[in-house]
Order: C-alpha cells, then structure tokens, then sequence
C-alpha cells in the first residue's frame, strides 16, 4: 500500500490520488471510487481513507476486477463484495428513503442493473428490480406499470436498439434515467446505437447517462428519490 500523503483541508494527498474527503459534506454523497485502472492496493488505500473520514456512511468501489482481494486487503474493515456488480462497499448503508425502480431489458444488462442498484442502495435510497421486460415482448413491461408509478425514480438499463425506456417514460409520470449498455450485436457498435436510440427518445421525462454507467444513473435517482422525502 502507498505511504500516506500529507492531510490536507478537505482531500487527503495519496501521490497517486487526492482523496475528496469533504465530497460528503458538499453534496450529501461520499466520493465514489472507480477501481477500472486501478490495484487492488491503490483502491483498499483510497476506501480505507474514506472510510476514517466518515465511518457512519458507506461508500462504494465500482468496476473492480476483483473484489473479493479488495475486501481482503481491507482487513477488519466492514467490507462487502458484490460479484455482479463488480463492486466493494465499505461501512453502513443507509436507511433507505424514497424507492427507486431498476428497469433491465434482459439478463444481459444485469451487471450494469446490479452496480446501478447497488449505487441507489449506498446513496441512500429503497430500491425494486423489474428484469428481463425489452421490448421484444412488450406484454412483459405493460404488466409492471403499478410497480412503476409506484418509484420516485426509475433507471432503464438496455442495450441493442434502446427502446426500452421510450416505452417506461410512455407508459409513467415517474422520472426515467435511461443506461445504454454495450450488449448488442456488431452493428450496436459497443453501444453507441442504443446510446443514440435513448438520446432521441420521443417520451418526454426521460435523460440518458454514458454508456454501461450504472453509477452515475444510480447516483442521480437517489438524490432524486431523496429529495421528494427531505429530512
């Protein structure tokens, strides 16, 4: 593990990262971590500082290569791994508040769904899996719409062509954050296709996040399903 940087006001100086540990107290979230590119040792040196700057709040390592060595590394620190996810949590999820729907078009786009689920669950809100409803049978997806218009947010995850949120923010008033993943044949391009497909979605309600970003859908639908329940 790197040597400790010297503290700093609001980051701890690590020589390969500067850890933001006031992200909490600005903006009510915990700086994530993004393991892609990442050691094992550089992700446990950086969870572990954030852990001791708030120990009441978890936080939460994503696209990590192997979780099981980070939660090992970790020691005696309360680290959980998430195998789907691919992803390690460190301390005390908060009490849920607000729900948030995680939409996947089909088993496939499960990874993303599982770290998009995941990061609503650290941020704080209540989360409900709806699975396996793409638009090649819409009879699957028409029958979750109480389930629907029962969240605060929904995030739709789905590769190939993209249409699946189209069809979730006509059927709900419900806010929708649309996730592209990079399933699909070759001429999905890596994702590009339903990227673009969600981008022009004709249902009004619905904002789209980068390709395969769970994280960042599920960050944003739990400060949305938040705010509609302020403390």
């Amino acid at each position: 593990m790197p040597s400790d940087g010297p503290d700093q006001p609001g980051f701890v100086d690590l020589g390969f990262a500067r850890v933001d540990t006031d992200r909490l107290e600005r903006t009510g979230d915990p700086e994530g971590v993004y393991g892609a590119g990442k050691t094992t040792e550089q992700i446990v040196a950086i969870l572990t500082h954030l852990h001791r700057s708030h120990p009441d709040r978890a936080v939460l390592a994503t696209r990590v290569t192997d979780p099981a060595a980070v939660v090992a590394g970790l020691g005696d620190l309360p680290a959980v791994p998430d195998l789907t996810a691919n992803a390690v949590v460190v301390g005390p999820v908060p009490t849920p508040v607000g729900l948030v729907g995680i939409v996947a078009a089909g088993t496939s786009d499960g990874p993303v769904a599982a770290e998009a689920e995941l990061t609503v669950a650290v941020h704080g809100a209540g989360t409900t899996r709806i699975t396996d409803v793409g638009v090649a049978g819409l009879h699957r997806v028409m029958a979750t719409r109480e389930q629907l218009d029962g969240c605060d947010c929904i995030v739709v995850v789905a590769g190939m062509e993209g249409a699946l949120p189209s069809v979730v923010g006509g059927l709900t008033g419900t806010p929708v954050v649309a996730v592209p993943t990079s399933v699909g044949y070759g001429a999905s391009f890596g994702g590009v296709a339903a990227l673009l497909g969600m981008l022009n979605s004709c249902a009004p309600g619905v904002v789209v996040v980068n390709i395969d970003n769970g994280y960042g859908a599920g960050v944003h639908a739990a400060r949305v399903a938040r705010r509609r329940f302020p403390s």
